[in-house]
């Protein structure tokens, strides 16, 4: 009987121990956020804006980062007047599109601690070495401060076009692809 019990509660915290783990491992939407109309003129990305009582999913969470990391590549301009909107988050600057810089989505971002550190970005046999220069917010957006654009999804690689040219993407094709990456 007593050799049951002990059975039943290591069994009982095994358990409890794997759905923790589980949970840990999965990256749930946040919230919502309801999309309001850009003032005239003031979308950064025209057709990506936010639309009118849309409503967002946001994230305070990314997926886990491992050695090939599933992820989104989008393309951004970090250089003044770009789609960016304002300097980089890491350091207050803007950068060239002829320099490999990324923005990461809020979880990997992970409140500035990849900050000036490099990440490998790998797209069908090829890979590029890119500096995290800022965040792409999976938290805010639909607002002045983020172009009137909506939150970023959770699992973004937002490269410069430096980092497009590395991973020989036809200039055509240049908007998304899927990726892998991890830390460098």
């Amino acid at each position: 009987m007593k050799s049951t019990l002990i059975f039943i509660v290591l069994f009982s915290v095994l358990i409890i121990v794997f759905i923790s783990y589980a949970d840990a491992q999965s990256c749930k939407p946040s919230g919502k956020l309801r999309g309001k109309k850009p003032p005239h003129g003031q979308c950064v990305n025209d057709p990506d804006c936010c639309k009118e009582g849309k409503f967002y999913t946001t994230y305070k969470c990314s997926p886990p980062v491992t050695k090939l990391t599933k992820a989104t590549l989008t393309i951004n301009s970090f250089e003044k007047g770009g789609d960016g909107g304002g300097p980089s988050e890491c350091d207050n600057k803007f950068h060239s599109n002829e320099t490999p810089v990324v923005a990461l989505s809020t979880g990997w971002y992970n409140k500035g601690k990849r900050c000036s550190k490099f990440i490998t970005i790998h797209y069908r046999g090829k890979s590029v070495k890119a500096k995290v220069v800022d965040e792409c917010d999976s938290t805010l957006g639909c607002d002045n401060e983020h172009g009137f654009q909506p939150p970023c999804p959770n699992n973004i690689v937002d490269g410069s076009k430096a980092v497009w040219k590395a991973l020989g993407v036809p200039e055509k094709d240049w908007g998304e692809a899927k990726v892998t990456w991890s830390d460098a």
